[in-house]
């Protein structure tokens, strides 16, 4: 094989770092893992140490050189925009530059951009992130991304684990004065945080910056046992979320030129990948409301979409 043609694909986010290396012809050659490289929690400087060494560990694997990389995608947690893209880039050169090495093609970008691109191999389709927040993106057949959502949990991430969470503290907050309906939630969570009354929990929330997301799972589970406040509240995020979904297929047909093929849709994050009674909801609202959408879980990992981009960066520069 010809030096300079290999590519390497990373999956970053906030707890650990997964990247693969592959030839020309997509076949994945080393794979590696490390800590977390999410920049906006970590700083730039560190995940650009992170993300060097995985890149080491891939290349030692296989027994090539640093020089024979050819093309970089890491798909990043908190890389969402493109002046924080370029930030994180320029940190990764000024990095890989002190150990004598520039990679000819770097490009930072969304571990959602890379996850599009893994689920269908880079394919069209939808996928839904439903974590701490909440987005939809799409791949159209002619190439176009698009996206729904994603405007963060002041103004948007309808149906996220925040949103799910914030709604279960209401519920919990109202009972507790006496003007609202019992519900289990706020058994769990006293079970489960120690938070039992007003003062707790607005420490807990305002000064001790509680994880709202935390309390989705709680809000699944007494939902699973028939608590009708936690129906109500997942009922909600799943119309939310397949709203996201409708709309993104409309774009996606329009940019299709109005033709209704089958669309398939991969769920990303825990609360939705996961077997629970809020997954199935959200399944069956974007199913039974949308028959051009299908369902499917994802065909491969995010690191083998960054794989994907960096072979078409690549050939691109050829």
């Amino acid at each position: 094989m010809r030096k300079n043609s290999y590519v390497v694909g990373i999956d970053g986010g906030g707890t650990k770092t997964a990247a693969m290396l592959a030839d020309p012809n997509g076949t994945i050659l080393a794979e590696d893992t490390g800590g977390p490289s999410n920049f906006q929690l970590i700083g730039v400087d560190q995940a650009a140490q992170v993300l060097f060494s995985v890149i080491q560990g891939c290349c030692g694997k296989a027994g090539c050189a640093l020089s024979d990389v050819k093309s970089v995608v890491a798909g990043l947690t908190g890389a969402g925009r493109e002046s924080d893209r370029e930030r994180m880039q320029q940190a990764f050169h000024n990095h890989t530059r002190g150990f004598g090495t520039d990679f000819d093609l770097v490009t930072v970008e969304s571990d959602a951009r890379i996850a599009l691109e893994g689920a269908f191999k880079g394919g069209s389709g939808i996928i839904l992130i439903a974590g701490t927040g909440s987005i939809a993106f799409g791949k159209a057949p002619g190439g176009a991304i698009l996206r729904v959502g994603g405007w963060g949990r002041l103004v948007g991430d309808e149906g996220s684990g925040y949103s799910i969470g914030k709604d279960g503290l209401n519920i919990v907050s109202k009972e507790l004065d006496g003007r609202g309906g019992k519900t289990l939630l706020t058994k769990l969570v006293a079970e489960k945080f120690g938070l039992s009354n007003q003062e707790q929990i607005i420490t807990a929330v305002y000064r001790n910056n509680f994880d709202i997301a935390s309390l989705a799972p709680l809000v699944i589970e007494a939902a699973a046992k028939q608590d009708k406040e936690c129906e109500r509240i997942l009922n909600r995020a799943a119309f939310e979320l397949s709203e996201h979904v409708r709309s993104l297929t409309f774009k996606i047909e329009e940019a299709a030129r109005g033709t209704r093929k089958k669309i398939p849709l991969a769920f990303i994050g825990s609360i939705l990948t996961s077997e629970n009674i809020f997954s199935r909801v959200v399944k069956h609202k974007i199913e039974y409301s949308l028959p051009q959408v299908s369902v499917i879980k994802p065909q491969s990992a995010p690191a083998h979409g960054a794989v994907l981009m960096a072979l078409e960066q690549m050939k691109q520069k050829a």
